[in-house]
């Protein structure tokens, strides 16, 4: 779906802001493409969806280079949704998403009313200008006007930034549901836990270059301390120790009288970024 082979970019003689990025996204992958701002992952996504021009290096999408990929068919089959909603705040979200849908094929539309409905939006809020809308709530119109068309590639910006835990796990599902019909998901965000949950593959950008790049997964397995955390009863006492994971193939080690909690000191994604980058997402 996606090949990038030595990608530079640079905005002026001095200022480079991309090293050289190789990497491919696969048919029906979601992929994460994580970074700290100022990494160059927005100016990477600027440059696959045909906003930045002037690259270095070899890139294509659906098969196509880069420089023939960006036409009308393109276009039509290809959703981006932005960190920041980008609505007519004057009109209402049917009358929004009326107007997206205008660019398309009828036959390749979805069902307005029906997608918001998927999408949790107050129905109250329908016929109500967008300027009245809460971030959450714009955020769910934004989804709306990237899925009107059914797209085959997405490109997702902090999908779930403005909306409270429960939108957050409906967009997750959604994600989710896209990739299983097939579509191929660029993600790029701040959030550890969508990516985490979401992704198959996930790559760490830092200072335009690649820092690291697999699966959520084997990252954290590789950087594993492979030990434990045990919570357990003694003697009518709590208390905790750490071992080996090895050690547990014989039982437990040591006396106890009830088994409390089993947690493993397994690294989180974020642990891993900061490990590979030297840097925070913030």
């Amino acid at each position: 779906m996606i090949e990038v082979k030595n990608l530079t970019f640079s905005y002026g003689k001095d200022k480079q802001v991309l090293h050289g990025l190789d990497f491919t996204v696969e048919d029906g992958e979601i992929f994460g493409f994580l970074g700290p701002n100022g990494s160059g992952k927005s100016t990477t996504q600027k440059i696959l969806t045909g906003i930045l021009k002037g690259h270095g290096g070899k890139v294509s999408l659906f098969g196509k280079d880069i420089a023939t990929a960006h036409t009308q068919d393109f276009f039509q089959k290809t959703g981006v949704l932005f960190e920041f909603p980008y609505l007519y705040s004057n009109l209402n979200a049917v009358d929004n998403l009326k107007y997206f849908s205008s660019f398309y094929p009828t036959e390749q539309l979805r069902d307005i009313e029906e997608l918001l409905e998927v999408l949790e939006f107050k129905r109250d809020f329908l016929r109500k200008p967008v300027s009245s809308y809460s971030k959450g709530m714009r955020q769910r119109v934004s989804m709306a006007r990237v899925l009107i068309s059914n797209p085959k590639l997405l490109f997702l910006d902090e999908p779930t930034s403005g909306l409270d835990p429960s939108g957050a796990v409906l967009f997750r599902k959604i994600i989710e549901e896209e990739r299983r019909k097939g579509t191929t998901v660029f993600l790029t965000t701040h959030n550890m836990l969508d990516a985490d949950l979401l992704c198959d593959r996930v790559a760490f950008v830092t200072n335009g270059n690649i820092a690291a790049l697999d699966t959520p997964k084997k990252l954290k397995e590789k950087n594993s301390r492979r030990r434990v955390k045990i919570c357990y009863l003694y003697q009518d006492k709590r208390e905790e120790k750490t071992i080996e994971a090895p050690e547990l193939e014989a039982g437990i080690p040591f006396p106890h009288d009830e088994i409390i909690s089993i947690h493993s000191e397994e690294p989180t994604l974020e642990d891993m970024f900061i490990q590979y980058t030297g840097r925070g997402l913030s």
